[in-house]
């Protein structure tokens, strides 16, 4: 297999490029291909999480995003307010994250809830 950022041969079903770091888009025979969705994010929301939504499917800054649809908002005629209550009322929700599992220090320090 091919780089097709540095040209360089690389084992087949390699992740990253070994010489130049670029993600490969490899899919082992079998395993089903990822379909990105569009999903509100959970996370990075001001208002409904549109805008970080974009943001998380696009790649890109989610600020960009949301300057983008400011300067869209103030131009007349306005289809972007009704464009972001219509996207809030069709996109669904994305899960939120799940949380970190708890760790045990390994740092030495005595544990505070249990008795020394």
């Amino acid at each position: 297999m091919n780089c097709p950022n540095c040209h360089r041969d690389i084992t087949d079903y390699s992740n990253f490029c070994y010489f130049c770091g670029t993600r490969q888009n490899v899919t082992p025979a079998g395993c089903a291909t990822y379909q990105k969705r569009l999903l509100r994010s959970a996370v990075d929301s001001k208002i409904a999480g549109v805008c970080g939504g974009l943001a998380e499917y696009f790649g890109v800054d989610s600020t960009i995003v949301r300057l983008i649809w400011i300067v869209a908002a103030i131009l007349p005629p306005f289809p972007a307010i009704i464009a972001y209550l219509v996207a809030w009322l069709i996109v669904p929700l994305a899960p939120p994250p799940l949380p970190a599992a708890s760790q045990p220090s390994s740092t030495g320090a005595p544990n505070m809830a249990q008795p020394v």
